[in-house]
């Protein structure tokens, strides 16, 4: 009985982390979808590419910023 204490501490500490943790998480996950759903009523839209073909000659992107993937619809 003299542990009790100090079980139901480390427990209600880990708890606690966990929740700060899950919670942080969820805060951050809504935020990135703001950010995605404010792109998308400007009107930019994401695109997937190859990671082989990935600003090379051969499919005409020598000229296309690899660091940009968001493009303005055509």
């Amino acid at each position: 009985m003299d542990h009790l204490f100090f079980i139901a501490a480390a427990y209600g500490v880990s708890l606690l982390g966990l929740g700060l943790l899950t919670g942080w998480a969820l805060m951050s996950y809504r935020h990135e979808q703001r950010a995605l759903a404010e792109l998308d009523a400007r009107g930019l839209r994401r695109r997937a590419r190859p990671a082989a073909s990935q600003g090379t000659a051969r499919d005409g992107a020598a000229g296309a910023s690899r660091s940009d993937p968001l493009v303005e619809p055509k």
